[in-house]
């Protein structure tokens, strides 16, 4: 069972020592194409400091995410699972995930980069900037990468649990066979979809699966395994993890 989760904006910077990009290390070689082509727009892109301001939508104080994107290729790169910063990957501290946890994350854990495609925890990334809806000369990140991601995501032969935003599906969808989870809360006894609380709840839950490692085949067992966790996920039309549960289970 694959969880596929959406990136963040905010990235650590470094990097191992003497590590740079390496395109054909990438899990899922399908996506070549597509990587390449992305890195040649970002390329294109940060040619010019004023346009990829406003594609990015970055602030006067955001000059920097321009400077990486410039060195991208030469850059020291990372694990996947640890670039990430921000609300959903800070709960996932992986700074403290031993060797089979990681090892299980690179198995089961997938982040759908705007620049990369599919990406699994291990996969070794630098820093970079670009979102789902960054503007690109000439396309869209969606031309780029709808119709691959997707044919990826189909041919696979597990079960895949989407966590993404909406943003990101719309870069790859993951078609029939998947289970699309969204965030909720019954709060005062009314149900209603999250936003900070909903990045938040994403990562704690990660977290509990790279930790407890479990072996999964279905939903069943991931509604099972969750029960038994103190977590609440009601499947469905609508699949759905119930905040509150989810949040209490972590205190």
């Amino acid at each position: 069972m694959l969880f596929l989760l959406p990136p963040s904006e905010t990235k650590l910077d470094g990097g191992s020592v003497g590590s740079r990009l390496d395109v054909t290390g990438l899990s899922f070689e399908a996506l070549e194409a597509p990587r390449r082509a992305s890195l040649a727009l970002l390329d294109e892109l940060s040619c010019d400091e004023v346009v990829a301001a406003r594609a990015l939508k970055l602030g006067p104080t955001q000059a920097h995410e321009i400077v990486r994107n410039r060195i991208v290729t030469s850059s020291p790169t990372m694990p996947a699972l640890a670039r990430y910063t921000g609300v959903l990957f800070d709960p996932l501290a992986v700074s403290s995930l031993d060797a089979d946890s990681w090892r299980w994350a690179h198995r089961h854990v997938v982040v759908h980069s705007a620049l990369f495609g599919l990406v699994r925890a291990g996969d070794e990334i630098p820093a970079y900037r670009l979102s789902h809806d960054s503007k690109v000369a000439g396309t869209t990140l969606k031309k780029v990468w709808r119709s691959s991601v997707s044919r990826v995501l189909a041919g696979l032969d597990e079960p895949v649990v989407d966590l993404r935003s909406e943003g990101y599906v719309g870069l790859g969808p993951a078609g029939e066979g998947s289970t699309y989870v969204r965030v909720v809360s019954d709060a005062g006894g009314r149900r209603r979809a999250l936003n900070h609380f909903n990045k938040k709840t994403k990562g704690l839950f990660v977290r509990a699966l790279v930790t407890d490692r479990p072996e999964l085949t279905d939903v069943g067992d991931l509604t099972d395994w969750a029960r038994a966790r103190g977590f609440v996920i009601e499947p469905g039309a609508e699949t759905v993890l119930v905040a509150e549960s989810v949040l209490d289970a972590a205190a």
